[in-house]
């Protein structure tokens, strides 16, 4: 098994504690920025960043649907971290300041994936679906904090 990457970034105008509060905001918040791709959607334990437990189904494909219950961390400051209790897949959202006003939002997902030649396509074209996936979490984003 090999290891499958997708990260995506982009600079938003606001300053980072808004944008990072945004992202952590598991009750309120995130809901808004997820696209169709969501479902099934439930804050377990938390909401507001570090020891937050949430759910969701990601359906990254027409075939392809995760069951994905995430703890999520801050390990360091303008970063979350979403461990996978159900997966290998870790995702980390990292906020850092992009000049006057500005952010750099950074999301990466990491998982193990897959062997063969299963493992070829999925190295192939997941990072690119999930990159589409993030991009439109990544505009939602935006619209929300550059009010």
């Amino acid at each position: 098994m090999a290891q499958v990457e997708a990260t995506t970034e982009r600079i938003v105008a606001a300053d980072p504690e808004t944008v990072f509060d945004t992202l952590a905001d598991y009750k309120d918040s995130r809901p808004k920025l997820l696209p169709e791709h969501f479902s099934e959607y439930q804050v377990r334990e938390g909401g507001d960043g570090e020891g937050t437990l949430v759910h969701w189904k990601l359906q990254a494909t027409s075939k392809r649907v995760r069951d994905c219950l995430l703890e999520v961390a801050e390990p360091t400051d303008g970063q979350l971290v979403e461990k996978d209790r159900n997966s290998s897949m870790v995702t980390t959202w990292t906020v850092t300041p992009a000049g006057e006003g500005r952010s750099k939002v950074v999301v990466s997902t990491v998982w193990n994936g897959a062997g063969g030649i299963g493992g070829f396509f999925e190295r192939t074209f997941a990072p690119k679906g999930l990159g589409r996936i993030y991009d439109a979490m990544l505009d939602k984003l935006a619209t929300e904090v550059e009010k």
